[in-house]
């Protein structure tokens, strides 16, 4: 059992508590990205270049909410309770990645690094990355998908949890393993900065239809099952003096309610770029086409003209 593990069980504001835990490795990450994010947009306001504050605070809160997920007293509780760590996971794959996603960090280091010294290094290696086909691999769906539902199946079905968690680090591999699952998911689906590929709407949302049926499946399986699935969680959570399978099922209800919200946010905004970009395109058509015509529209008028001429 880990040795930062609490007495007690959890009342909300242990939750938001300071309490002792493991090295912080992924809060100490989401204040690096928070600072070189925030140092890349002054960088570009100080310079007059336009660069939208809700993008700033999109990536910021998201690096926010990655640091209190993983440095909080629910860090803590996450290492004793299963809904505890089912809320983290499902926080760090499905709440945070579009946050940081929406806030267009590829675009930023493209227009706020120097084009001299490291800079130069930087950006040669950015355009390198988006031109090779290791990265086009990564963000395909037929990759991200699986490892995205792989999350869950394959990780409470199969066994693979308990043997994790058993190990030291596990618990924090684990967790950088669900941010990075989300992040591969969310890219193909909301990113606007540059990409090796790009994904239709209609395909995007066919990516969130499909995870958003196969999750909701899963959190009612885990509500519905009479063993617990993962062993590691049984003795700290009796020591809580909780039972383990009703903890167990409120992870379940947490992944089929929680769970789904930020999938429909999601799907609601993918519809959402679809339709304006069609309306878009198709006033730009129609302004095209009434200054130079189109070719059914010429095939039309020279047909009448045809017509003209041969009852003249």
């Amino acid at each position: 059992m880990s040795p930062w593990i609490p007495e007690s069980p959890p009342t909300l504001a242990d939750y938001f508590a300071v309490l002792p835990g493991p090295l912080p490795v992924l809060p100490m990450l989401a204040t690096v990205l928070a600072v070189v994010y925030l140092a890349g947009a002054i960088r570009l306001w100080r310079h007059g270049r336009r660069w939208p504050v809700w993008r700033t605070a999109s990536f910021l809160l998201g690096c926010v909410l990655l640091a209190g997920t993983t440095g909080l007293g629910v860090e803590a509780y996450g290492h004793a309770l299963l809904s505890v760590f089912m809320f983290q996971q499902l926080t760090l794959m499905m709440a945070i990645p579009p946050l940081l996603v929406l806030g267009s960090p590829g675009t930023l280091l493209l227009r706020a690094t120097p084009h001299r010294g490291v800079g130069r290094v930087i950006l040669r290696a950015a355009h390198a990355g988006l031109r090779s086909r290791a990265a086009r691999w990564v963000l395909s769906p037929w990759l991200a998908l699986p490892i995205y539902l792989a999350a869950f199946y394959g990780l409470y079905l199969a066994g693979l949890a308990d043997r994790i968690l058993a190990t030291i680090g596990g618990h924090m591999a684990l967790e950088v393993a669900f941010l990075v699952a989300g992040v591969l998911f969310t890219i193909p689906v909301l990113s606007s900065d540059p990409l090796p590929m790009r994904l239709s709407h209609g395909g995007r949302a066919i990516d969130v239809f499909a995870e958003a049926a196969l999750h909701a499946f899963f959190g009612v399986f885990l509500m519905m099952a009479t063993t617990m699935l993962v062993t590691q969680f049984v003795s700290p959570t009796e020591a809580l003096g909780l039972d383990p399978l009703e903890d167990q099922r409120l992870a379940g209800g947490l992944a089929w309610s929680y769970g789904e919200a930020p999938t429909l946010l999601m799907l609601v905004y993918v519809m959402h770029r679809w339709f304006r970009e069609d309306t878009a395109r198709a006033a730009a058509e129609d302004r095209y086409a009434d200054v130079h015509g189109t070719t059914e529209l010429d095939a039309y008028n020279a047909y009448l003209e045809t017509l003209h001429k041969k009852d003249a």
